[in-house]
């Protein structure tokens, strides 16, 4: 392992790592720093891509110089994290994020260092990083790479490794054990012995993080690549445990076999999160929560049959609980639980009435509920039925026709027109005449108008 401070033999060519116009941008700010005397480097997830061969799109910089003394160069420079010294600037289109060095101690509550001080140290930076790889910073103006924790050779060799003791790093931010998990899931990395051993530990410790971090984080690994590969782990460590323990007691959940030939609960969801093609987040947390009932719903009949009786209604209560508690906003709560309590509607919509259909294709989400069918139903018994009936009806009606709901010929205003004052009656036979309408039962506006009147009347007789 390279001692602290060692720079490669070889020097990276910077105009070569990046495009022309985000290598003119670099050089525009790092030129007129180090002018004033002051040391900055590349540094996070830029340097990983140019050690491995990639192009970054975007970069973010380390320096010995203050906010302050940025702020004599750089006038147009704005102060984000006041209390972190981190800046950004705008060069060439292209905006930056910029860190003064820093180094931090005795971190009380899992998150925030009790005292934060600068360095003009940028080694004594680079420790207080999370993973060797993430130490890495390079010389944008000689294009040395200074590599003092070994994220070269850790990279090479595929782990997720913690710079100095692993159990350190984690008390001092404990959100930096979820982060080894998406890391290890994104390079599809392994997590170095005594780092994994250190999560295992500590995983408990997550429990005290923010619904607001989490979120964000399993979000991330969700969305990014190799998502089965993540939640194993999450499990594995105990960490899903700790922040989501109704996903956690899917494993063992065991399934009919003809149904389910791929396995319990965990093994269809596990399976899913792999197949998904173009994850965004509704659609990635829908798979990963759409069967969270099944564990508290399961029986088995006394001929052996395995039931989950009404386990997309659990499901749905489980799913608003975890996303009020991760802090979703109201609008993703709402679609993820719609999709799991209705998860079930699509094996039946072959035999669905035209204006139910209707309703099910006009929804916001219908596109997000499709590939979740699409998804259940190929990772477990392969039976596309449903799936392809509702392509086909894509294909053979138009946008208008069938993605959109039509205005109602017949809302409140007309019956109050008509000559009825308004009453909880209006909004059922509302309903109904709209229904009838989708279902092509009127022939014009005049018709629904009449059945309108006509079932108020009897409403009011009844």
């Amino acid at each position: 392992m390279p001692s602290p401070g060692e720079a490669n033999r070889k020097n990276i060519s910077l105009r070569s790592a990046l495009n022309a116009e985000l290598h003119q941008a670099v050089f525009s700010i790092a030129s007129p720093v180090a002018a004033k005397g002051f040391d900055i480097c590349i540094v996070g997830g830029a340097v990983r891509d140019i050690v491995s061969g990639k192009t970054p799109e975007d970069v973010d910089f380390v320096t010995t110089a203050t906010p302050e003394e940025m702020a004599l160069i750089f006038p147009e420079v704005k102060l984000t994290g006041s209390s972190f010294g981190v800046m950004r600037l705008r060069a060439g289109g292209c905006e930056f994020e910029i860190a003064t060095a820093r180094k931090e101690r005795n971190y009380m509550d899992g998150r925030h260092p009790e005292k934060i001080q600068y360095t003009r140290d940028l080694d004594e930076d680079a420790q207080r990083r999370d993973f060797t790889f993430n130490a890495m910073r390079l010389d944008p103006l000689s294009g040395k790479l200074y590599d003092p924790s070994g994220g070269v050779t850790d990279l090479k060799q595929g782990l997720v490794r913690t710079v100095g003791e692993p159990e350190v790093r984690f008390k001092e931010d404990y959100l930096r054990m979820i982060r080894a998990i998406r890391f290890a899931a994104r390079f599809h990395f392994d997590i170095e012995e005594k780092t994994f051993c250190a999560i295992k530990k500590l995983a408990p410790l997550c429990k005290e993080l923010s619904g607001e971090r989490i979120r964000e984080e399993f979000t991330r690994i969700l969305t990014g690549k190799n998502p089965d590969y993540a939640l194993r782990l999450l499990l594995e460590t105990g960490i899903l445990e700790a922040v989501l323990p109704e996903v956690a007691r899917m494993p063992g959940v065991t399934q009919p076999e003809q149904f389910h030939p791929e396995g319990d609960v965990f093994e269809h969801t596990v399976l899913m999160l792999r197949h998904m093609a173009y994850p965004d987040p509704l659609l990635a947390w829908s798979v990963l929560l759409h069967d969270v009932g099944k564990p508290e719903t399961r029986s088995v009949e006394p001929n052996g049959r395995i039931r989950f009786f009404c386990h997309e209604e659990a499901g749905s209560r489980i799913a608003q609980k975890i996303m009020e508690r991760l802090h979703f906003s109201n609008d993703e709560q709402q679609a993820v639980v719609q999709a799991v309590r209705d998860h079930m509607r699509m094996a039946h919509v072959p035999e669905m009435k035209k204006e139910k259909l209707r309703k099910l294709m006009a929804g916001k989400h219908f596109s997000m509920e499709l590939e979740l069918n699409r998804l259940d139903c190929f990772c477990s018994n392969k039976m596309m039925d449903s799936f392809l009936f509702l392509c086909d009806r894509i294909c053979q009606s138009s946008e208008k026709d069938l993605l959109t709901l039509p205005e109602p010929w017949v809302r409140g205003r007309d019956l109050i027109e008509a000559g009825f004052a308004p009453s909880p009656n209006f909004k059922k036979v509302l309903d109904e005449t709209f229904d009838l309408q989708l279902s092509d039962v009127f022939p014009n506006r005049q018709a629904a108008l009449r059945h309108a009147v006509k079932a108020i009347k009897k409403s009011l007789c009844s």
